[in-house]
């Protein structure tokens, strides 16, 4: 990831992405995606804020479906737009086997191709993404998919370098096996515990605690005992063994917005409460518990309740007795009876995967909103619900490119009704008025910042697959050929860029959208000094900043495809950038760039291409570029300044200009009148080395090593000379 070498304490920042707890800004650095939209800087978007973190959805499973195929449905659907009404066509791949809705940017890849995995660190990185979750809800872990991921990962940290951190989304509703495997196989080891993504002190898993738990419920029940304002109820109980959660079922005679006061404290006269928590909005006859952090230890306890509001009250029965609770209380009286009660303990086998985390229940439904405290959504229809924590603090909120509902029910992705990357304002537009735009995302981005929740969970990176089924009988809207979460273009949520269609708009859109939740770091002055081009470089060690660029990414890549007999192979990288500066005079202005190791021949193809985009306005040049440097090969102590042609990549009107290399440094200079600059303008401008210049966005993801990286640019802010 790039990163500025500030003055003083900018590098603590920067380090500070490092850490298990502290959030990382992204890289302020300029960009604008081929819809015309800007980056928010530090002026728009504001400085970095504490404590806000953003998780991204990631999959894991690419590869590991069989190696049938690929059977990519955008391309289907162009050879026969009708396709969906015909399951017999020879167009579709096998029922239930694995479809892929677009083909990605870098091909269909397997899930443990490391050039691939290196790539969608720096990319995430660079947007500000904190932590991936990885998808284990189908009961699988995929453990040679991350452990290639940690492994590749870990090895980028080793180096310096930065990568987001992990966690995992388990099963809805029995998550068990996948929980205990994962303690066993990966946390319970202490493997890669840089990576592990920690929440109140610990690492964070969604999955629901009570999966590990025993669970005893009393549910002797003739009638509910009413609570009313300025009394309480209670039920005392004996534990024999620590215990995780205590509650009990509150009937609301089906009224709304009735709620109570939950407290638990120790039978001995005078015992503080050792927990309260408030409930409102109370389902009728919910179960509503109380946890603490730490299992609390045998004992005699009261569970009591109080401060009611509108009309609640607790399931009891008036005769029955039982001898491991004791009995029902009324303003701290005893009475008559017993209340329902249900109490949770954790097996001694259990213990310590239970102990090891922080517990966040996922919430599948896409409509309902949590059901208690300590619940975290992955996907929601808009407007999406906040979800809070046992204090009340909003915690996290989901955002998604797309959904699959319709008409306020779990649908398919292939109804053309459905929430597409399009929906907006409470309706799917038709094909007509479909774009790139993210009207839907966006609504949701919205939505969330709005909340001010400390997460944002972004559904998603990278799923692409879907199987392919006939009329599955437990989703609304299905038809002859079904595809369940992901479909085409359009009705599909990945962020990762795709080949055609509409690239990396997405990808830019989660970038512009993290920043506006996150704020992103200001970019600093440009500190000059004066500059000789005579290949010493001592004249640089003064100025600033240091524009950082990623340690070991030029492309290398030789890893089989998702078809049987594939491979994907890109051995452009050559030149691996580390770091350029930037200084100006009155009359010039001056470039320095330095490589890890020493320079290749100048005379290799495409070697050390610099960009400039002189005015700052990406609607001019080539991606904004009007001038660049080592197009064409010049002399020993020069290089070759050209002017953009016309908008496309054509470069024309050759200006030497004074250059010097030696070992893995290089600097050059341009006079400012060559390039239309006035005495004190900004500039932006990218190095790149052996990208294939074919004119296309995608030539600085996926070839060579561009500094900085994809469309991001660097900004060169310098203040007017003295006297000028």
């Amino acid at each position: 990831m790039k990163r500025i070498c500030l003055w003083l304490g900018m590098l603590a920042l920067v380090n500070s992405c490092m850490g298990a707890v502290s959030n990382c800004p992204g890289v302020p650095w300029p960009a604008t995606d081929g819809l015309g939209r800007a980056l928010p800087t530090c002026e728009e978007a504001g400085p970095p804020r504490k404590d806000r973190f953003v998780a991204v959805f990631y999959f894991l499973w690419l590869g590991q479906q069989g190696d049938a195929g690929p059977f990519d449905n955008t391309k289907i659907l162009v050879s026969d737009p009708a396709a969906l009404t015909k399951p017999g066509s020879p167009l579709w791949g096998p029922l239930n086997a694995s479809h892929h809705w677009g083909e990605p940017l870098f091909g269909y890849y397997v899930a443990d191709d490391d050039a691939v995995l290196a790539k969608h660190a720096q990319m995430l990185d660079d947007a500000g993404v904190d932590v991936v979750i990885f998808d284990a809800t189908n009961q699988l872990t995929y453990p040679r998919s991350w452990q290639a991921l940690c492994r590749v990962w870990g090895g980028i940290r080793l180096r310096g370098g930065h990568t987001p951190q992990i966690a995992f989304l388990c099963p809805f509703w029995d998550p068990k096996k996948v929980l205990t495997e994962l303690y066993h196989d990966l946390y319970g080891p202490g493997l890669y515990p840089d990576l592990w993504f920690r929440w109140e002190g610990k690492p964070l898993i969604l999955a629901d605690p009570a999966a590990l738990q025993q669970i005893v419920r009393i549910v002797d029940r003739d009638q509910p005992a009413e609570l009313r304002v300025g009394h309480t109820l209670g039920q005392v109980f004996h534990a024999d063994k620590p215990f995780t959660s205590v509650g009990g079922s509150f009937p609301t005679w089906a009224s709304a917005n009735a709620g109570l006061t939950l407290s638990l404290r120790r039978t001995a006269p005078g015992s503080q409460a050792l927990l309260t928590q408030r409930f409102d909005k109370v389902a009728d006859n919910a179960w509503l518990t109380l946890s603490p952090p730490n299992p609390l230890p045998p004992g005699d306890y009261v569970l009591e309740v109080s401060a009611p509001v509108g009309h609640i009250g607790w399931w009891s029965h008036s005769t029955s007795t039982n001898a491991s609770l004791g009995t029902a209380t009324a303003d701290g009286a005893p009475v008559r009876g017993i209340r329902n009660l249900q109490l949770a303990s954790v097996a001694q086998s259990d213990a310590a995967c239970h102990d090891f985390f922080t517990f966040r229940k996922p919430q599948p439904d896409y409509f309902v909103g949590p059901q208690g405290p300590n619940e975290w959504s992955w996907l929601e229809v808009y407007p999406q619900h906040a979800f809070t924590n046992a204090a009340g603090v909003v915690e996290e909120v989901a955002v998604g490119a797309g959904q699959n509902a319709v008409d306020g029910k779990l649908s398919v992705m292939s109804n053309p009704r459905s929430h597409g990357r399009s929906f907006h304002d409470g309706s799917q537009p038709g094909p007509e008025q479909q774009d790139f735009t993210g009207r839907n995302f966006a609504e949701q981005w919205n939505r969330a910042i709005a909340l001010k929740p400390q997460l944002i969970f972004v559904t998603g990176w990278n799923e692409w697959i879907a199987g392919r089924y006939a009329h599955p009988s437990s989703f609304y809207g299905d038809g002859p050929v079904t595809f369940v979460d992901e479909f085409n273009r359009e009705f599909s949520r990945d962020c990762e860029p795709m080949l055609g269609g509409h690239g990396d708009a997405f990808y830019w859109q989660l970038v512009a959208n993290i920043r506006r939740f996150k704020g992103v770091p200001a970019i600093p002055p440009v500190r000059s000094m004066p500059i000789v081009i005579d290949g010493k470089f001592d004249d640089w060690a003064k100025v600033g900043p240091e524009f950082r660029d990623d340690l070991g990414d030029p492309v290398r890549r030789d890893h089989p495809g998702w078809a049987k007999g594939s491979r994907y192979t890109n051995r452009t990288g050559r030149n691996d950038i580390v770091a350029a500066k930037f200084s100006a005079d009155a009359r010039n202005i001056y470039f320095y760039v330095r490589t890890q190791a020493p320079l290749t021949p100048r005379t290799d193809p495409n070697w050390m291409l610099l960009y400039i985009d002189a005015d700052q306005n990406p609607r001019t040049g080539w991606l904004g570029y009007d001038f660049v440097v080592n197009h064409v090969p010049a002399g020993a102590t020069t290089a070759t300044l050209e002017r953009n042609q016309g908008g496309g990549y054509r470069w024309g009107q050759p200006v030497s200009i004074p250059c010097r290399v030696s070992g893995n440094e290089m600097e050059l200079s341009i006079p400012c009148a060559a390039l239309g600059l006035s005495p004190g303008a900004g500039i932006d401008f990218k190095w790149a080395d052996n990208i294939q210049q074919n004119g296309d966005w995608s030539d600085f993801t996926l070839n060579g090593d561009a500094a900085p990286n994809d469309r991001y640019n660097f900004r060169a802010i310098f203040p007017r000379p003295a006297g000028k």
